[in-house]
């Protein structure tokens, strides 16, 4: 049993089972709120973690996905993202959806960031990694999938971020973190030019 946290303002009274299918669950819990109040909490678990992964070739241009997303009825631009089952390494995952996406391998990963995604009533996780030495294959989107692809450089993908045009959180992240890496970089260099 895990120890109870005493920064934890919550208490759990019960539990119960709403929905489960392969990808989620959902459960009920019966609450005593912070304020001393009953309540109840509605809360998603998810059977996988969220891979994310931003190729970048050697001209320092990012790789895009575009595809229509049923849950928000839009279509919608992202880095190379998909489910990870527990049971598979975040890098062989990464690896996975980036061949699966887009038909690139790349030859090496790095991780950027961990994100929990919506944390006020789920506890998916975010993994997010970036893609270096890339080679082009063929891909192989899952069914669900019509996909287009889209090499742009960073600058493009950041204005589609301020424009609006991408939205998607783990998109978001990879594409900032790039260029703050960048960014640092150049001042990096500046200094030591200096």
């Amino acid at each position: 049993m895990t120890p109870e946290d005493p920064s934890n303002p919550w208490k759990t009274v019960s539990t119960r089972p709403i929905y489960d299918n392969p990808w989620i669950s959902v459960r009920e819990d019966d609450v005593i709120r912070p304020d001393g109040r009953p309540g109840i909490y509605g809360v998603v678990s998810y059977k996988n973690r969220a891979i994310g992964v931003l190729p970048v070739d050697e001209a320092g241009d990012v790789w895009l996905v575009g595809q229509y997303r049923y849950t928000i009825d839009e279509y919608s631009w992202e880095i190379p993202e998909g489910g990870g089952p527990l049971d598979e390494s975040p890098e062989m995952a990464a690896a996975r959806e980036l061949r699966e996406e887009t038909g690139l391998v790349a030859g090496k990963l790095e991780w950027i960031a961990s994100a929990r995604l919506s944390n006020s009533v789920t506890d998916e996780i975010a993994l997010i990694y970036r893609a270096l030495e890339l080679t082009r294959g063929p891909s192989d989107p899952e069914g669900t999938e019509r996909l287009e692809i889209r090499k742009v450089p960073l600058e493009k993908a950041i204005e589609m971020v301020e424009s609006g045009s991408i939205t998607d959180s783990i998109t978001i992240i990879a594409l900032y973190h790039e260029e703050v890496r960048r960014l640092r970089l150049q001042l990096n260099r500046s200094k030591s030019d200096s």
